[in-house]
């Protein structure tokens, strides 16, 4: 058998050494080229909107847009006000986030501690096939199916209000909730729950007092996400809120978001036009709507985990 000196064992050693710092360097840098790359297309679009939409501010002046009426097309006085839109957007996503965050946080719960694995097994995929269904498919029924019970059960002339959209958009945050929630929950180390069992506290009480406190973070990035995707959602506000231009009182009443608003006006405008320009101005306070909901939950989850520490 020959003999193997250091000599020929050390070349090979480095070697491999070598190509693993390479492996770890090419690793460091394509990830850092993705973040770098996420931080330019997040600049891209807030320029983007920012250079469309400053020809109408300095056109219309910025107290135009602090108006409640949108009006662009009216012949005796084109208003542009923004304050109905934000105000039915909040209105719509606020009513959907009441009713989306206490059962998605419920479902998540149940499948991550209380469920049989052969539920576990059935829901989890019948709640990643309702996050593919077709925002126009959740349109019509609240066309068909909704808007005719709301309308029925509050004695309404007809069910195209905000309570048709939060209901909607509640449907649709829902499996981003449930999910990230759930795994979240599982996530929760078994020590913890072993401990609190072991010191006399029921399972309620260790899901409620420590599972669910261990697993915060991760909700409150549930919530945020499903938060955005109810802002951003165009679709099926249009169809189902009844896109009214005016002040909503209450959620009985119609609505129009910005979403909806630019997904109507944005391919019949004139190229240029103050009205083209202004529908840019909607999609930067949008952006900025949505920057701002993803802030605060940064702000959060920071303070969150400065306490844990």
């Amino acid at each position: 058998m020959p003999n193997i000196t250091s000599k020929e064992t050390f070349p090979v050693a480095g070697t491999i050494r070598e190509w693993r710092r390479l492996q770890d360097k090419l690793i460091y840098r394509f990830f850092q080229l993705n973040g770098t790359l996420s931080i330019l297309i997040l600049l891209g679009i807030f320029f983007l909107l920012l250079a469309d939409g400053f020809p109408a501010v300095k056109n219309l002046g910025l107290s135009a847009f602090w108006d409640m009426i949108w009006n662009p097309t009216s012949f005796v006085k084109e208003t542009y006000g923004l304050g109905a839109m934000i105000i039915s957007t909040m209105m719509v996503t606020l009513g959907a986030m009441t009713l989306a965050v206490p059962i998605g946080l419920a479902c998540a719960a149940y499948l991550a501690e209380v469920a049989p694995s052969w539920v576990r097994e059935i829901l989890k995929p019948v709640i990643e096939i309702l996050a593919g269904i077709p925002s126009v498919v959740l349109g019509f029924l609240g066309i068909v199916v909704i808007g005719p019970a709301i309308a029925a059960f509050f004695n309404l002339p007809n069910g195209l209000n905000a309570i048709n959209g939060s209901i909607l958009l509640a449907v649709m945050s829902l499996p981003t909730i449930i999910s990230i929630s759930e795994d979240a929950i599982s996530a929760v180390p078994r020590t913890y729950k072993e401990a609190s069992l072991a010191l006399g506290a029921t399972r309620w009480q260790t899901l409620i007092k420590v599972v669910i406190p261990s697993a915060l973070s991760g909700i409150i990035a549930s919530i945020m996400l499903g938060m955005g995707r109810a802002i951003g959602e165009t679709m099926t506000v249009l169809m189902a809120t009844g896109n009214a231009l005016k002040t909503p009182h209450s959620l009985f009443d119609s609505v129009r978001t910005m979403t909806s608003t630019i997904a109507i006006e944005l391919g019949e405008v004139p190229f240029g036009s103050d009205h083209y320009h202004g529908l840019f101005v909607v999609g930067f306070i949008l952006f900025i709507m949505t920057f701002i909901v993803n802030l605060i939950a940064d702000i959060v989850l920071a303070k969150y985990q400065e306490v844990e520490r």
